[in-house]
């Protein structure tokens, strides 16, 4: 379908309540009309992290303004959709069945198609929005909730090369945040923190390091954060942000060496590609050192990186939006009786990571 083909989206798998409006003009050529989010990170704040039931009840005071800002912003009414989409999981499940009802709701009001989406497929899809980069290529997904390497290979097709056998990479964050006494989300505060730190001062673990496969391993690293801050006893500043340093280091560490062994891989599933591309996406991406430490890596092995922009990285309405009109385009809608689900693979024949309570 190469007509141009303008989509409602609906984001509500966490703890952003998001609406989106974009327009397909075709082939990995799109434009964001208008779009409306709301972090609830002030909520949460109290708790140390998301509270799912502070989460749905948040989305369902607050996603139908949000949606009405997001189609005031795009200047249309909802008779200029062609089909409404919204996120169906992974997630919180009762932050899902907000979004995904509400989206139902409207399709069946307006008679549009409904387009159920893979919160991971909106992520990996993306750079088709923002930079009209098609599949095949890699993706990097690092969030509070998932890390994987995927294998874009077409819409709707993945094969997942690895995924973490513990702790996600932002969960990691987050609890050494937690450790050194920093707030809530953990990922910006070690961050900021790391920047006046020695990362050479002590010598944490690189989970994985030199292991053959793809699969991630965050909570030996995590475990030694914990260890080192009680051998300090009273941490001083320095002592904080030079584990924030050392931390952060190892994290990029074991990330290149991980992705270097998916990037083979993929190399030798795609030989006819001259020039291959990354694609990094999740909150974690925005991590400045994290985010240098790959684009070397990717400038050493002769591949193109894709940086979505930051506010594209974490959870999004655009990106459901776009990926409900990349489906549209190929015919793909979904019943109006489509699950809300808390748990939903990319790839569904990818085997567990060994040992692991693995996420999907």
């Amino acid at each position: 379908m190469t007509k141009p083909l303008t989509i409602l989206g609906i984001e509500t798998s966490c703890d952003e309540t998001a609406a989106a409006v974009v327009r397909r003009n075709g082939p990995a050529n799109g434009v964001i009309l208008g779009q409306a989010i709301l972090s609830q990170t002030a909520d949460h704040l109290p708790f140390g992290g998301v509270v799912p039931e502070i989460a749905a009840r948040a989305h369902i005071i607050h996603l139908d303004s949000l949606i009405a800002r997001a189609m005031h912003e795009a200047q249309i009414g909802f008779a200029d959709l062609n089909a409404i989409a919204a996120t169906a999981g992974p997630g919180l499940l009762g932050g899902v069945i907000v979004g995904l009802t509400t989206a139902k709701a409207l399709a069946l009001a307006t008679g549009k198609p409904l387009i159920a989406i893979n919160h991971l497929e909106g992520h990996a899809l993306t750079p088709g929005l923002t930079e009209g980069l098609e599949p095949p290529y890699l993706l990097l997904l690092v969030s509070g909730g998932h890390t994987q390497l995927v294998s874009v290979e077409k819409i709707g097709e993945y094969v997942r090369y690895g995924t973490t056998i513990d702790d996600a990479l932002g969960e990691a964050f987050d609890k050494t945040a937690k450790i050194l006494g920093l707030g809530y989300p953990g990922g910006p505060h070690v961050e900021k923190l790391a920047r006046a730190g020695d990362p050479a001062r002590f010598a944490f673990p690189r989970p994985l390091l030199g292991k053959p496969g793809c699969h991630f391993s965050f909570s030996g690293l995590k475990t030694a954060v914990r260890l080192q801050a009680e051998a300090c006893g009273i941490m001083t500043d320095q002592d904080r942000a030079d584990i924030a340093a050392g931390f952060q280091e190892a994290v990029a560490a074991s990330l290149n060496d991980r992705l270097k062994n998916a990037m083979t891989r993929f190399r030798e599933a795609h030989p006819d590609i001259d020039s291959p591309s990354l694609v990094i996406a999740g909150g974690v991406a925005a991590n400045v050192a994290i985010r240098q430490s790959l684009k070397a890596r990717c400038t050493h092995m002769g591949w193109h990186l894709s940086l979505p922009p930051l506010a594209l990285c974490t959870d999004n309405a655009a990106m459901i939006a776009w990926a409900g009109a990349e489906r549209l385009a190929l015919g793909l809608t979904s019943p109006l009786d489509s699950p809300a689900r808390a748990r939903w693979p990319l790839d569904p024949q990818a085997e567990a990571a060994p040992g692991a309570g693995v996420k999907a």
